[in-house]
């Protein structure tokens, strides 16, 4: 099982756009509004790191009005 967090930066306004957005995307199994350098939080969950990937680029900073995301990959060790 891999997982991911994704940070993202909104377009002014648009945080609970970007925040209904995520629900739609399947491999989102959390999401958080945030106070601080970033405004939204994702956790994306998929059988590999590649499924996740795809989700990110393809779905998540496709949404209208995003402005920048940073992922976060956790490691098993």
């Amino acid at each position: 099982m891999a997982v991911g967090f994704v940070l993202m930066t909104t377009l002014p306004g648009q945080e609970a756009s970007v925040l209904n957005g995520l629900d739609n995307i399947e491999l989102v199994t959390q999401r958080w509004m945030l106070f601080g350098e970033y405004d939204l939080m994702a956790r994306v969950q998929a059988e590999n790191e590649y499924d996740i990937t795809r989700c990110i680029v393809e779905d998540i900073r496709s949404l209208p009005g995003l402005k920048d995301s940073q992922t976060l990959i956790g490691a098993e060790l």
